[in-house]
């Protein structure tokens, strides 16, 4: 993982991931449970995590604090977060922290949100440049009860970004749906790659993504970020393991493909909170291996596939390919 990269998430997880062990006492079930409950929360192999103390995560953490900034590496409880902050790097999220939309997979908090704060998109600039980012990843809640959804300050933000380090620039963005202009006023900063996840297939998505998200907004919205910059990489992702059947994947694949998308991330969905959606099952490596092989030749320009694989895994080195 580079110095210079910054991972972002959309799928989340609980820390007990974290630990070689996960026991009936950490996981917060209670031995009176059926034995078939207990093993349907233990993680296999491939998704057990042992990290070590130590590192420079500390540094990233105080200097997040310090500006007063949101990160999806806390908010979300991304799996990947101390890996990636003991190498520098941090996720910025904009817009605050509570989010609008009650999906099913998220763990960051919904309710009532705050007011935006005018000078966010500098103390997110002065955050990257003072990590040295060569590729800068933007993400947010969403924000539906702002007239463009918080379009705006995404665009005052990559410019602030962009001024102040010169670094590439990734958006990973809500969906603006019922929000006219918002995605061309975004797209007045010209970001490097744009990024909007698809998360499942159409059969699950109200079940995952919430009633008001629609399948064929997600498609048209990445077109039309084709149409009006051709020139940008335009990127989606997908979580696994939520139900979804290997002939409904491969749509998908194509669906994407056939609205202009370069870039796929495919990740295990992980539970975040025992309130979330269950995994429905744990996809073994080599599936995912297979099915990143398949979407390459089905015509992606780069993919990334893997159990903890999230949006923007290895994100400037798609940027740069």
């Amino acid at each position: 993982m580079s110095k210079n990269q910054i991972i972002s998430t959309n799928t989340v997880s609980l820390l007990p991931i974290l630990n070689e062990q996960t026991s009936a006492e950490q996981s917060g079930c209670s031995t009176s449970q059926e034995p078939s409950m207990l093993v349907s929360r233990r993680l296999p192999p491939w998704l057990r995590q042992n990290l070590g103390e130590g590192g420079g995560h500390g540094e990233t953490a105080g200097l997040i604090a310090e500006l007063e900034l949101e990160t999806v590496c806390s908010s979300a409880k991304c799996p990947n977060r101390l890996e990636c902050w003991s190498s520098g790097t941090a996720t910025f999220m904009i817009l605050g922290n509570v989010c609008t939309r009650p999906c099913g997979f998220c763990s960051v908090p919904k309710g009532k949100t705050e007011e935006l704060e005018d000078d966010e998109p500098q103390r997110v600039a002065e955050a990257a440049r003072r990590l040295g980012l060569k590729h800068v990843v933007i993400t947010s809640v969403t924000r539906d009860d702002l007239p463009d959804g918080g379009a705006e300050h995404f665009r005052r933000t990559v410019e602030a970004v962009r001024q102040a380090t010169g670094a590439s620039i990734e958006v990973l963005v809500p969906d603006f749906i019922g929000k006219p202009g918002a995605l061309e006023r975004l797209l007045e900063s010209r970001p490097d790659v744009f990024n909007h996840n698809t998360e499942t297939v159409p059969r699950l998505y109200r079940q995952v993504r919430g009633r008001k998200s629609v399948y064929e907004w997600t498609l048209t919205l990445l077109a039309d970020t084709k149409k009006i910059m051709p020139g940008t990489k335009t990127k989606s992702g997908l979580m696994l393991g939520l139900g979804e059947t290997r002939e409904e994947l491969l749509q998908v694949f194509a669906d994407l493909l056939s609205h202009g998308v370069d870039f796929l991330t495919l990740g295990q969905y992980l539970q975040p909170t025992l309130d979330s959606l269950p995994v429905d099952r744990y996809v073994h490596p080599d599936e995912f291996d297979e099915l990143g092989n398949v979407a390459r030749r089905m015509g992606f320009q780069q993919v990334a596939s893997g159990p903890l694989v999230r949006s923007s895994y290895h994100a400037r080195e798609m940027a740069e390919a």
